[in-house]
């Protein structure tokens, strides 16, 4: 693992390389590789998650003097979510610098994201330590909050179902309701098909582990077919 290569890609040498190569470092790694100082990521996480949030909520709270509460914190789960923080460790490939198990390594999608995004907070802890607030702080920015006003324009803040009201409301003076069409599986295994309605209308059908996930991926999809 080349930590000069990805240290080239951040624009930031650390002085204490052995907080970088934690942050690499997952649990699963320990169990199959276990040596004299090694350390997994999960602490620099908990303090990246904690200085992440202190960063993004003050640039919002200057950015936006007038917005109350619940939009900052909306504006916020939008910018440091999952799937937002995991394109951001996406983008500076990060997943080339992993150490997993032999397990742990074959896993894709939403599993591989969880490791990215948690890999990333724990960058920022290992960031913060090496440089101070003020050098983490212009990185997070750099790869997290540029994104603010996009979110905000697209309402990519907003949920699903949230975004779809509005929509309805705005273009039909209809508020949507949502219909079970179908549950299959054991209780531990459940899965709920949804329909979005306007009135009379189906719109569009979602499924899910639970009502609220397909009815978040039938407002989705409705709002795809209307074209709002």
């Amino acid at each position: 693992m080349d930590l000069a290569v990805f240290e080239k890609k951040i624009g930031y040498t650390f002085q204490n390389k052995k907080l970088l190569e934690t942050v690499f470092t997952h649990r699963s790694y320990l169990n199959e590789n276990r040596g004299p100082g090694m350390e997994h990521n999960e602490r620099l996480e908990f303090l990246g998650d904690a200085v992440l949030e202190l960063v993004s909520t003050e640039y919002l709270y200057k950015k936006y003097p007038d917005k109350a509460e619940g939009d900052l914190t909306a504006f916020r789960a939008a910018l440091v979510n999952t799937v937002s923080i995991a394109e951001a460790a996406a983008r500076l490939e990060m997943n080339d610098f992993l150490r997993l198990s032999r397990g742990e390594s074959r896993d894709v999608g939403r599993a591989r994201n969880i490791i990215l995004a948690n890999s990333f907070e724990a960058l920022l802890g290992a960031y913060y330590l090496d440089a101070g607030y003020e050098k983490v702080s212009g990185f997070i920015a750099e790869q997290i909050l540029f994104k603010t006003e996009s979110i905000i324009r697209d309402r990519t803040w907003q949920d699903a179902k949230s975004k779809f009201q509005e929509l309805s409301q705005e273009h039909t003076g209809t508020t949507p309701s949502y219909i079970v069409v179908d549950q299959t599986g054991p209780d531990h295994e459940r899965r709920f098909v949804i329909a979005a309605c306007i009135g009379s209308e189906r719109v569009a059908i979602g499924d899910g582990h639970s009502k609220q996930e397909a009815e978040q991926s039938a407002a989705q999809k409705a709002i795809l077919v209307k074209g709002w």
